[in-house]
């Protein structure tokens, strides 16, 4: 009976060791399948440039080769090479003209994506991040439409380049600020924008939809509970909305909701959170805890005169419920230079004043 069960036993764990590696090489196969069908995309759309310029760039000269090109083409292989899809080609060589920069990682799919995003910075940060975080296409779709690197240049104010630069090079050390986004975009909890709803309602849509949140905070989040206890003895407890930790940065994130704008009692309430947690949870290898306030609206006197303005641990973040437009986003963008700079007259004009200069 025992030599049965140890047989059964030796069948299963060969058959998973099989399994595996028939998976695996499965894998590696529509990778490489995969990879091989975007380069031959690439030297595709490099023959169409190519014979455009030989027509001396002539627009209707570019049409008809396409329109004819579709033809044949389809006529001899299907639908993957319609008039649309050529064009798509034409735009991926003359996007990425270094073929040796072409990741295999990504699909044709990605790359499509890619296409629609004009500032070439932006594009080489959405590689990026699409092949450290794996984003499938419907996540890189995702992360384009919220304009999330915009979103994060407007967050880090005057660490913006560093952006770029981690696109560029993981050498950089990152920072807590380093990964807060203000705003945040929550258009996937499905809650109407401008309508009323209970702050235990926004916690309950974000753990129904836990796996876009995760993918909204950013990349290294792990999720550690929901209302949190903080036990201030005589049995008097608080009790935290969200408590996650950042493997990367290796802190404790503690998010406080509220869906009304910023008071000075969320901030006191916050910063009794992060102390807390640096004193009763934060272990010998943890760095600093981070403190983050969502809410609707910030008011900038309050930030101004608030611990927030020189914390270095302690955040408040703007949240949508909706897909803000480029043009909204810009707007907000210049609205923050606008009282940065207003603010940097004022300490200049009082300095003069202390001095005597005029």
């Amino acid at each position: 009976m025992s030599k049965e069960k140890t047989s059964l036993k030796t069948i299963e764990m060969l058959y998973n060791n099989i399994k595996h590696i028939i998976e695996e090489t499965r894998n590696t196969v529509y990778r490489a399948a995969n990879f091989a069908m975007v380069q031959a995309y690439w030297h595709i759309g490099k023959l169409i440039v190519e014979e455009e310029q030989n027509g001396k760039g002539r627009a209707e000269y570019g049409a008809e080769v396409i329109k004819q090109l579709s033809e044949k083409l389809t006529y001899e292989y299907g639908k993957g090479f319609t008039e649309t899809n050529l064009k798509y080609m034409r735009q991926f060589y003359s996007s990425f003209e270094k073929s040796h920069a072409l990741r295999g990682e990504l699909s044709w799919t990605h790359y499509r994506l890619l296409l629609k995003v004009e500032k070439e910075e932006a594009r080489t940060f959405y590689i990026q991040e699409s092949i450290e975080c794996n984003w499938g296409t419907r996540t890189l779709e995702r992360q384009i439409n919220s304009l999330y690197y915009e979103r994060m240049l407007m967050s880090r104010k005057e660490g913006r380049p560093l952006v770029k630069a981690e696109a560029e090079s993981k050498k950089e050390i990152m920072r807590a600020k380093d990964i807060i986004k203000d705003p945040y975009v929550l258009e996937f909890l499905d809650l109407k924008p401008n309508t009323d709803f209970y702050e235990q309602e926004l916690e309950q849509a974000i753990i129904d939809k836990l796996q876009e949140f995760l993918l909204e905070l950013g990349k290294g989040f792990s999720f550690v509970g929901r209302q949190y206890r903080l036990s201030a003895g005589a049995g008097k407890n608080f009790y935290a909305d969200l408590v996650f930790y950042n493997y990367i940065l290796k802190c404790f994130l503690v998010i406080d909701l509220k869906t009304g704008a910023l008071t000075h009692q969320d901030i006191g309430q916050m910063d009794m959170y992060v102390r807390y947690f640096e004193d009763q949870v934060r272990q010998e290898n943890d760095n600093p805890t981070i403190g983050l306030i969502l809410c609707t609206e910030k008011n900038k006197t309050i930030v101004k005169y608030s611990l927030l303005n020189d914390s270095k641990q302690i955040f408040a973040s703007k949240y949508k419920t909706y897909l803000p437009t480029e043009k909204q986003l810009k707007q907000e963008i210049e609205r923050e230079r606008e009282i940065v700079e207003m603010e940097k007259r004022l300490q200049l004009k009082s300095g003069n004043k202390k001095t005597g200069k005029k």
